[in-house]
């Protein structure tokens, strides 16, 4: 696939009043996009993608500039732009639940490993369900750490929720704690932040 036309064909899909904190727009990323060797160009496109990843923060956009964003990533073989380039993807398609996540310490059962962040794990959580006998009934939902490759044990960070089954988690709202489980025991708590789900 063109590099160029994946990210050109990104950057046609964001708002030219969009900006970012730092006041980046689309025509900052188009200086960006106006090589087209790969040579000279391949550095500069993977700083577009950055770039074009910022903007996509700013307002909700298309599945399709995802789409096109991951391909990019994955011409330029950024593992982690792509995977989460395929994650906002499916953000799109299934909504979007952030949590402030604190993961149980070692010395209190917790995990003695750090929690891999680009969405690999794929644990259960204690949403509210109950078996008819009263048990918990989890859910699982995938695991995506902001701003970090990993989150140590005992660690604490935000993160990024992805259901497999997003109609199990549509009652959740902001405020509301929820618990991960990899074993029975409670590996960490999560106090939601944001929970938009398709209706």
């Amino acid at each position: 696939m063109d590099v160029l036309a994946l990210l050109k064909s990104a950057s046609l899909l964001v708002p030219e009043e969009s900006a970012t904190e730092n006041d980046v727009t689309v025509d900052d990323v188009w200086e960006f996009l106006a090589h087209d060797e790969w040579e000279v160009a391949h550095d500069e496109w993977e700083v577009a993608l950055g770039l074009l990843e910022e903007l996509g923060d700013v307002r909700p956009l298309p599945a399709v500039f995802w789409a096109s964003m991951a391909a990019a990533a994955e011409e330029l073989r950024l593992g982690r732009s792509a995977a989460w380039c395929h994650w906002r993807e499916g953000e799109t398609r299934d909504g979007v639940i952030r949590a402030d996540l604190t993961l149980r310490a070692p010395s209190d059962g917790g995990r003695r490993s750090p929690v891999p962040g680009a969405g690999v794990l794929r644990p259960m959580w204690d949403i509210g369900h109950r078996t008819p006998t009263g048990e918990p009934a989890y859910a699982v939902a995938r695991l995506w750490v902001e701003g970090a490759p990993a989150l140590e044990p005992g660690g604490r960070a935000p993160v990024r929720l992805a259901p497999l089954t997003p109609e199990l988690w549509r009652h959740l709202r902001p405020g509301q704690v929820i618990t991960l489980h990899e074993t029975r025991p409670v590996g960490g708590t999560a106090v939601l932040l944001e929970v938009m789900l398709p209706e």
